[in-house]
């Protein structure tokens, strides 16, 4: 089975295995696990930040990280597309207490003069004050684009000059590094705090790291607490998080040029599937409307010829390349793919025309 659903079942190497066996453990919650406090010292050296805190996911990392900025209350500005409300459950309202109003984004990035317009520094007799803005990079929904640096100097910008925190939600924030060529501490120095995975590409069984200025990853321990999240012997999975940042980032770019070379066989299938000089980092998404059949049908004939992917959407489908994907499992996805095409209803009707 070839599967490309996502890249969060990934599988952790022997090195992560070796390492999780061998590491000095304490309870985390207590008195500290020392192989986590060295993930989160890492965490914050690769990014530029204080600190650091080891959370179980990105998912509770970026509600912990708008709890801790906000104290629940006020209004969350962030990108129509954003993880944070599509994938969430809706936690921004549930459980961190905030309104959220969307800006329009073009790629995932926010227009920022919509955003400048919208920002209200200071409660207003019928207008909630700013407490967040959020960005989103490597952006999920809109295909794992990567959000350029000089946008978010400029979201940045804006936070600072009205007194409002950043966040960023940088679950792939090393596909993002690696697809501009750059260290990441360059793309978290445009944000005050900022949440990334382990566990998708990077190919550790579990865990995010949130980083941010000290203070800050001190009410982030607290929060954390309320949430559930605490960790006892949490040192064996910061063992595979640590051998991930140190071996598994620069190897990144195989994972983008599987999903390049997708993108280059679908869009020769047929055009309209997808923009191969959109694919930037190692998501894929294919628009299904040309074929006729909706994503879930494509998703279903797929997995019958041992190809498993995702839908996105009404029509679309969503590809996640990693690194037990090779150039030739794309290969043999992109022939599935064709042979279904054959029967597809759009193209057989466009040949009977």
């Amino acid at each position: 089975m070839i599967d490309l659903r996502s890249d969060t079942i990934t599988q952790p190497t022997p090195e992560m295995l070796d390492a999780m066996q061998a590491a000095r453990l304490g309870d985390d919650s207590r008195d500290g696990d020392p192989t986590v406090g060295e993930l989160e010292a890492l965490a914050a050296k690769r990014t530029g930040k204080d600190a650091a805190i080891f959370v179980p996911s990105g998912t509770m990392g970026n509600l912990v990280a708008m709890m801790a900025h906000t104290g629940r209350g006020g209004e969350l500005l962030l990108e129509e597309g954003s993880h944070i409300l599509k994938s969430e459950m809706g936690a921004v309202a549930q459980v961190a207490g905030l309104f959220h109003r969307t800006i329009r984004g073009e790629s995932g990035a926010m227009d920022v003069g919509t955003l400048a317009e919208t920002i209200s520094a200071q409660m207003k007799p019928n207008k909630l004050a700013t407490a967040l803005i959020e960005m989103e990079t490597t952006h999920n929904g809109a295909g794992g684009t990567v959000l350029p640096l000089d946008h978010m100097a400029k979201v940045h910008a804006l936070g600072r000059q009205h007194g409002i925190p950043v966040h960023t939600d940088g679950a792939r924030l090393f596909n993002a590094a690696v697809a501009l060529g750059v260290p990441a501490e360059r793309i978290a120095r445009h944000t005050d705090s900022i949440t990334f995975c382990v566990s998708k590409g990077l190919s550790a069984p579990i865990g995010s790291l949130l980083c941010g200025p000290k203070e800050f990853i001190t009410r982030a321990r607290g929060f954390r607490r309320m949430l559930g999240g605490n960790l006892r012997q949490a040192g064996m999975l910061a063992a595979a998080g640590i051998v991930a940042l140190d071996s598994m980032v620069e190897r990144l770019a195989d994972d983008h040029a599987t999903a390049k070379q997708l993108a280059d066989g679908l869009h020769r299938i047929a055009p309209a599937l997808v923009d191969p000089e959109s694919i930037t980092t190692n998501i894929v998404r294919v628009d299904t409307t040309v074929s006729g059949w909706p994503a879930e049908t494509w998703a279903t004939a797929l997995q019958s010829r041992d190809v498993r992917v995702s839908p996105g959407g009404p029509m679309q489908l969503r590809f996640v390349t990693h690194r037990h994907i090779s150039t030739a499992d794309v290969e043999t996805a992109l022939q599935a793919f064709r042979e279904l095409w054959s029967e597809v209803p759009g193209p057989a009707a466009a040949r009977a025309g």
